[in-house]
């Protein structure tokens, strides 16, 4: 082991760079994999009972969530696990960080300078979580949640990798 080997570990936080969307995007929060949102083991977030949703999966040990579209903070979690924006066409989106994450009393979540009624745009960091940590109790999913669905139909790409401000709704 060289003298700057323990510096490679795979602790990567996600480079972000500035998005360009249109205010009725919804993009990739950071790089990863788009999943099928019924794998989850969250019976709640897997039956979609808060609304249309997709999930995603991460490798890297720390990423950085960004915001999902232009909007407002509609809901920031002290805690650090969830966070909403409301899109100027009324969208509501719920982006919900692990399965049980609020039980971690914000340990393993970092907080990013916004607050609720803050404007974002899509690709603008809100909350960085360290995976590593928090997936020694939980299971890391991130569930992306359009909690008015009823009222704004969104429909989504399929399972695929997806990078930091990709557009993942049709």
């Amino acid at each position: 082991m060289g003298l700057f080997d323990a510096f490679k570990k795979k602790e990567t936080v996600s480079t972000l760079a500035a998005v360009n969307a249109s205010d009725d995007d919804i993009v990739a929060i950071a790089d990863g994999r788009l999943i099928d949102v019924t794998t989850v083991s969250d019976p709640m977030f897997a039956e979609k009972m808060m609304g249309e949703s997709i999930a995603f999966r991460y490798d890297a040990d720390k990423i950085t969530f960004c915001s999902p579209a232009n909007g407002t903070i509609s809901a920031l979690f002290p805690s650090g696990h969830a966070f909403g924006v409301t899109m100027k066409n009324g969208t509501e989106l719920l982006v919900h960080i692990g399965i049980d994450t609020v039980n971690s009393k914000g340990e393993g979540f970092k907080l990013l300078g916004k607050k609720q009624g803050d404007t974002v745009k899509a690709g603008d960091p809100v909350v960085e979580a360290d995976l590593k940590k928090l997936s020694k109790k939980n299971d890391m999913p991130v569930m992306l949640i359009v909690t008015n669905s009823s009222e704004h139909a969104v429909k989504f790409i399929d399972p695929c990798t997806v990078a930091h401000g990709q557009k993942v709704n049709l």
